[in-house]
């Protein structure tokens, strides 16, 4: 399968509700406003990598004045020290600024510039991470919503890096966030070296933005800023607010997913970060040591009324004396839930060993740690297997057997599950088994104990012993995850298809999802059914025009498909196709990753993915990178469908540079 772009297309707007391209059909249009970005001294090759992972042309200005209406569509450049003439003066419903500064030229950025644009990309320019710029421009332009997907899910978490340099961390992240759905920087407990040999009172904005980028550069998890003051449990200095302010909003234009906004700040700097957030999304965050908060109290509703104000998430914490409290907070938790249907929801938990009760039955943004990490961020957290094995022990996690159903060789998932489970300590039993004759899935799915299974090849959507499909596995008609909902009597299997979202997650993991729209596709594949998955993961990135190689298009994904050459023996023509569509150019500065400049004249973006599989004469992959393609591999895919058949089957999150490492190959 190849994607080439035919014709530049403007971002699009940022819509109310900001539904992004992670759990959704369709991907969100976004932000529709012109990208200018401000680029340092023999920097300008930065704009083109923007242009080319937001799949357009782009062209360098000398100051904001001379952007223009006639440049919607087209990435902007200019110099530091043009913009810097205008800036303060530009059209902001026009056009969006976008500081990016490459750390190796010195920090911080220019102060005047950092403040007045509308977001800051740090980066390195070696090692340079195409998918850390693609992900923060799909975020902040509105395309990528984590929290759309997070909201719906049965159970979340997060881990706080507790290190005082988060370097120290980035070796074990990919196994310390297993489980993760979500993590946290804390600021107030980074420790920045002064020359004398001492450590800053507070972390410089420099420091900290290092400290961000470092982190995001490591992890596809959304990033939870927060700056916990002394009286909380914290180091942050509670004399000048305005400093929180300072450090907050930056961390917006950063381009962090949460940011947690304490509860005592004075209600105009909660104000203005809530009316700033952009895409970020505030949690409004309270935390009581004093032992004499009560959960039935007048106090309690008052403090989460206060706190929904300006929070998306409600987040309160506190210490108890005894095991009854907890009991209290989940009285407390249903009566906020019951009153207010429409949110914000609510995560709330209590400290200390009494309360480790209250932080397994918590299901929104459970703060978790691991052995790996120095020090707990608050007393009496637990890890995500700890809390697994709690649920389990109190019955609210019951051993259920879940299956790869297929053969040996087309479920090689299945001896990463069993890695998985064991490291979420989740007390189920994973078995691979033999398709075998036909009825014996449904004769697995009828077991007392079933608990779902992961099913390769799919099955056609129509089984009558799965009342319930999803859209996707609908229209794509096949379902490769069997999904339990419910318990006992009135449980029910939904038939899911995760594979075109393992698809979409490759194609957007070095372009936003506005690279695709209404660009042009090339699907060489022997039978329409295989095709169907495919043909979806590109449709809900709003791809143009599809032509099939090979096969025949039917059925609700057939409108809007062309054959492309009646030729039916399709092996021989990936190659050609790779080297007809080339501009026979690649460059490898660091920015590129190898794939295509992208051009003034508009973003070259060419991506080919490579699902086949089994023992191949030559490798379309090298032949594709040679010829300026961005390519993939079915390892990449079948990673990312691991992710999201992980997260169908038991709700847990496995990021996918785990998937990648388990599987023996690293990620960087």
């Amino acid at each position: 399968m190849a994607t080439k772009q035919l014709q530049s297309m403007p971002t699009p707007a940022r819509p109310k509700s900001t539904n992004g391209v992670i759990n959704v059909t369709r991907a969100s249009t976004g932000d529709k406003r012109i990208v200018v970005i401000i680029y340092g001294q023999g920097q300008e090759k930065i704009v083109a990598v923007f242009a080319d992972v937001l799949g357009k042309p782009y062209r360098l200005a000398p100051s904001f004045q001379e952007v223009g209406e006639d440049d919607h569509g087209t990435v902007i450049g200019i110099a530091t020290n043009d913009a810097k003439r205008d800036i303060g003066a530009r059209n902001q419903t026009l056009m969006v600024a976008i500081n990016a500064h490459c750390v190796n030229l010195g920090m911080p950025p220019d102060v005047d510039l950092s403040a007045a644009s509308d977001y800051e990309f740090l980066y390195t320019e070696t090692p340079f991470f195409r998918r850390d710029l693609s992900r923060f421009i799909a975020f902040t332009l509105g395309q990528i919503s984590h929290h759309e997907a997070l909201i719906t899910k049965p159970r979340t978490y997060f881990i706080s890096t507790t290190f005082p340099d988060v370097r120290t961390a980035l070796s074990n992240l990919d196994i310390l966030s297993v489980g993760s759905d979500a993590v946290e920087i804390r600021v107030d407990l980074l420790k920045e070296p002064l020359p004398d040999g001492t450590y800053s009172a507070v972390p410089s904005m420099s420091y900290v933005g290092e400290q961000v980028m470092l982190l995001r550069q490591r992890t596809e998890l959304p990033i939870i800023f927060t700056t916990r003051c002394t009286r909380e449990n914290g180091r942050f200095p509670m004399d000048n607010p305005e400093l929180y302010y300072e450090y907050l909003y930056r961390a917006i234009q950063w381009g962090c997913e949460y940011i947690d906004v304490e509860v005592w700040l004075p209600e105009d700097i909660r104000r203005r970060l809530f009316e700033q957030r952009g895409n970020s999304r505030i949690i409004s965050a309270f935390h009581d040591f004093s032992g004499t908060f009560k959960w039935p109290s007048p106090q309690a509703q008052s403090i989460f009324d206060e706190s929904r104000k300006y929070g998306d998430i409600v987040k309160m914490i506190t210490i108890i004396n005894s095991m009854s409290e907890n009991y209290e907070l989940e009285y407390f938790r249903s009566q906020i839930k019951a009153n207010n249907p429409d949110g914000p929801p609510l995560s709330a938990v209590n400290m200390g060993q009494l309360g480790q009760l209250s932080r397994a039955l918590n299901t929104v943004f459970s703060p978790i740690t691991h052995p790996l990490l120095p020090i707990v961020a608050a007393p009496g957290q637990m890890s995500a297997a700890e809390i697994n094995g709690a649920l389990s022990t109190m019955g609210q996690l019951p051993k259920k057997n879940i299956y790869a159903i297929g053969s040996f060789r087309s479920t090689p998932q299945a001896t990463f599950f069993e890695k998985c489970f064991n490291e979420l300590g989740l007390p189920h039993n994973f078995q691979s088994v033999d398709r075998g004759v036909r009825g014996s899935v449904e004769a697995f799915c009828l077991q007392p104990n079933f608990g779902g299974a992961y099913i390769n090849p799919p099955l056609q959507a129509s089984q009558p012993y799965i009342p319930h499909l999803t859209d996707a596995a609908r229209t794509i008609g096949a379902v490769d995850t069997i999904v339990v909902r419910g318990d006992g009597a009135s449980s029910g299997f939904v038939g899911d298809n995760a594979t075109w979202k393992g698809i979409r997650a490759t194609l957007t993991r070095d372009f936003a999802p506005s690279a695709y729209k209404d660009r042009a596709a090339i699907i060489l594949s022997s039978n329409g059914e295989d095709a169907a998955t495919i043909i979806f993961a590109l449709r809900s990135l709003n791809i143009g025009k599809i032509y099939t190689v090979g096969f025949k298009a039917h059925g609700p994904l057939a409108a809007g498909i062309e054959p492309f050459t009646s030729i039916e023996s399709k092996s021989h023509l990936v190659q050609p196709l790779l080297r007809h569509f080339s501009n026979g150019k690649t460059y490898q500065n660091g920015y590129g990753n190898g794939s295509a400049s992208p051009g003034r004249d508009g973003g070259k973006g060419k991506v080919f993915v490579d699902l086949a599989n089994g023992p191949r004469k030559s490798d379309p992959l090298a032949v594709a990178e040679q010829s300026g393609w961005t390519a993939y591999g079915v390892a990449d895919t079948s990673a990312f469908t691991t992710v999201e058949t992980l997260r169908l089957l038991v709700g847990q999150n496995v990021p996918y540079s785990f998937v990648r490492l388990a599987s023996g190959r690293g990620l960087y």
